[in-house]
């Protein structure tokens, strides 16, 4: 099993970045595969990626040695157990609002006798070939990122609980989702939102979790980096577009 440098670099005390990517397309991972990310968080929550379009994926970032991370859709073990198994190196479990909603994403990720997830001579397992499957599960129980994110009224007031359950490696902040649930969807820079974004800020400061977040442009990276942010993702959307932006402004600026 690979290693999970990703993880490696957290528990260090480094920074790492991330790029969301909702398409199905593993040629598009590959390319990202040079730019050096070191992740790539494989978004089945927010796009049209099944089990079988997360493992090929999975086997693109492995081509440029970042790490394999997959947004499952829900908080269900057989959901999460079918895109970890495609060798994915973690996952980020959307909606966490309780430590219980927390405890139950811990024990989807791991085997026993921390979790209890299914084994099986899957892909993630190296097909049953690679090594012995007591050495297979103590490696993937180490090595797997679990990512929970925070992004509801009630997951905010419950994150010191939250805090307490083993094992988490990532309290992810989710920006749009949290204005939704705090009745102002989309105003992220609401004062409501930026008190709410402060608290957990607060409350993650003092744990062993690192602080993630989802940001729009390199601007907000500094910022939340600033802020204490250790785990920093972009949409691959919002890059696209200034890029392509900026191009188009500065190629026409002759004509």
């Amino acid at each position: 099993m690979r290693q999970n440098k990703t993880k490696a670099k957290l528990k260090s005390g480094e920074t790492v970045f991330g790029c969301f990517v909702r398409y199905c397309d593993a040629g598009l991972v590959e390319v990202l595969g040079y730019c050096g990310w070191d992740f790539i968080v494989i978004d089945a929550e927010h796009g049209t990626i099944e089990p079988r379009d997360c493992e090929n994926l999975a086997r693109a970032a492995e081509l440029r040695d970042i790490t394999p991370i997959v947004r499952v859709t829900t908080n269900l073990p057989p959901i999460i157990l079918r895109y970890l198994d495609t060798g994915a190196q973690g996952a980020h479990i959307p909606l966490i609002s309780s430590p219980a909603d927390a405890e139950a994403a811990v024990r989807s990720v791991k085997y026993q006798p921390r979790g209890a997830r299914g084994l099986a001579g899957v892909r993630a397992a190296g097909y049953g070939q690679e090594q012995p499957f007591k050495d297979y599960v103590a490696q993937a129980n180490a090595e797997t990122l679990v990512v929970v994110q925070i992004e509801t009224a009630e997951g905010v007031e419950r994150l010191p609980e939250i805090l307490e359950v083993k094992d988490l490696d990532v309290i992810f902040i989710g920006p749009t989702d949290l204005t939704n649930s705090l009745g102002v969807p989309g105003e992220v820079q609401h004062p409501k939102v930026q008190k709410t974004l402060e608290r957990i800020v607060e409350m993650v400061r003092g744990s062993d979790k690192a602080l993630g977040i989802m940001v729009s442009n390199a601007q907000g990276a500094q910022q939340w980096q600033e802020r204490g942010a250790r785990y920093i993702a972009i949409g691959l959307e919002p890059l696209l577009a200034s890029a392509c932006r900026s191009y188009l402004q500065t190629a026409r600026a002759r004509m």
